[in-house]
């Protein structure tokens, strides 16, 4: 497998390896400092099947500089969060680290149409050969993880019937997630005042 990722990213590899532990270690110490902000996170880099497919859908050159000086999710973080409230503290301490924020896209707050719903922001770690190379952070909550996780699964069956229906209870069951997400953190409030009674 890792040689496989080294035929494609050639050079590039190392650099992708250094951005995708440079935000584990910073994520990761923010757990060893008992700062319980989040559930669990892991990362990858993408897979060159993947990157190749993307690269020909944005009719783009099928060659490794452009796969990681172009493509935002080469390296990709998820930060996985229990409660709403966490996750855009996360997001806030990613941004105060001094990592150079390429751009945010707030998907709870304004979902998308299937009802997906997640925090992402790309941030451009520099690596020691100067290169800017871009990691894209997701972070969700555990019902929002659940939920894109099944929907990425059901997603790639093939001879679906009624599509329409599907999409319509995979949207209703993304608003109820969202629901419960916020009466979770509303439950949470309401523990932590009765405690400082």
């Amino acid at each position: 497998m890792e040689l496989e990722y080294r035929d494609f990213y050639g050079e590039y590899y190392e650099d992708l390896l250094f951005a995708q532990t440079e935000v584990m270690d910073f994520l990761m110490g923010k757990m060893s400092k008992g700062s319980k902000s989040f559930e669990h996170c892991y990362s990858r880099v993408k897979r060159p099947a993947s990157m190749i497919e993307k690269l020909r859908m944005r009719n783009l050159p099928i060659e490794p500089e452009t796969a990681v000086l172009q493509i935002t999710d080469a390296v990709g973080v998820r930060v996985i969060c229990s409660f709403l409230e966490e996750v855009y503290g996360i997001a806030d301490e990613i941004r105060g680290y001094g990592w150079e924020i390429y751009k945010c896209k707030d998907y709870i707050a304004h979902p998308k149409g299937n009802g997906y719903r997640s925090y992402h922001m790309v941030v451009m770690v520099t690596t020691p050969r100067e290169l800017e190379i871009p990691v894209e952070i997701q972070i969700r909550t555990i019902a929002q993880d659940a939920w894109a996780n099944l929907e990425h699964q059901m997603k790639y069956k093939k001879e679906i019937k009624d599509t329409a229906l599907i999409q319509r209870e995979l949207k209703r069951c993304a608003d109820e997630i969202a629901s419960t997400d916020i009466s979770m953190q509303t439950i949470r409030e309401l523990i932590m005042e009765a405690a400082l009674e």
